[in-house]
């Protein structure tokens, strides 16, 4: 394989973050199962890929998630993967499946 492929490939990566499903609302986490969120996002059986952007691309309608994409913006994020058995990023809010939907 030649070298200018790996470099490029390097070039082009973006910093993704692995986080707990759990940063979610209920209802944000249904939106993200349904493909319906404000932001770009793919579903996954097990949370999903939302895009961030570099810088920002949008700020999410869904607050629970705006605060999420705050923080991974000044952290350098542009994707963030939402799953189930990601850990918890301690500062970020957390709720319960059976929290009532806000």
């Amino acid at each position: 394989m030649h070298t200018q492929c790996i470099e490029q490939l390097r070039e082009l990566a973006e910093p993704l973050a692995a986080l707990s499903l759990n940063h979610l609302t209920p209802a944000t986490r249904q939106k993200l199962r349904d493909d319906d969120l404000s932001v770009n996002a793919y579903p996954t059986d097990f949370g999903g890929f939302v895009f961030v952007g570099s810088p920002r691309y949008r700020s999410p309608a869904e607050s629970d998630l705006a605060t999420i994409f705050e923080a991974a913006e000044r952290a350098g994020i542009v994707w963030l993967k939402f799953d189930s058995e990601a850990p918890a990023v301690q500062g970020l809010p957390t709720f319960s499946p059976q929290d009532p939907l806000l």
